[in-house]
């Protein structure tokens, strides 16, 4: 039996989804094609009506998690994406949250293609970041190599909290150092660029 282009695109979606959250939760190793079908709700041989290999849905996947945190963020003043990028509920939330936070590593030992995939997914992060730089500053452009140390610390800080045992207090101070650090950097280029007009 045919399936309509529609409940192909709805199947495809769901298998991204689900990837998605199940590789931002285990990394890509830890979830097998078998298992991520069934959560889907799909047959596992319908997998490949969609994708050639793992591989592939691991690079489309990444690519729809790296957008998912562009489009949770959009719309917030830089400083609020601190507040809420930096929160225990973010830290906490890891099939949801940040795909550049769960799988940096995991990426790193992946084919060229998903790294490609990756780079630019971190690039649009960093542009956004640049982006509400400028509009925090009141000025044309942002500063780059700021938004690329924000983004690098705030994931870095994501990270190492994930890394401590859920009650230790480490996991918090490394979620609170690094959000008061980041808005002071911000507000001090702020400060900065009205003291030069």
């Amino acid at each position: 039996m045919r399936i309509t282009k529609e409940k192909k695109q709805e199947n495809y979606d769901r298998i991204i989804s689900t990837a998605s959250e199940l590789f931002r939760e285990r990394g890509f190793d830890g979830v097998g094609v078998a298992e991520l079908m069934e959560r889907a709700g799909l047959t596992h041989g319908g997998f490949y009506n969609h994708f050639r290999s793992k591989e592939d849905l691991i690079a489309e996947s990444t690519e729809n998690g790296l957008n998912e945190t562009l489009q949770r963020y959009a719309g917030y003043d830089v400083l609020a994406v601190m507040e809420l990028y930096l929160a225990r509920e973010h830290r906490d939330g890891r099939g949801q949250g940040c795909t550049a936070a769960a799988l940096s590593c995991d990426a790193a030992r992946q084919p060229e293609e998903t790294k490609a995939v990756f780079a630019a997914g971190v690039d649009r992060l960093v542009r956004a970041i640049e982006d509400g730089i400028a509009r925090h500053h009141v000025s044309d452009t942002g500063d780059r190599a700021q938004a690329i140390t924000i983004l690098a610390q705030a994931v870095g800080a994501i990270v190492l909290s994930r890394a401590c045992p859920d009650d230790s207090p480490l996991a918090d101070e490394l979620l609170d150092a690094c959000r008061a650090d980041c808005r002071d950097a911000i507000e001090n280029r702020a400060r900065d660029n009205r003291a030069a007009v």
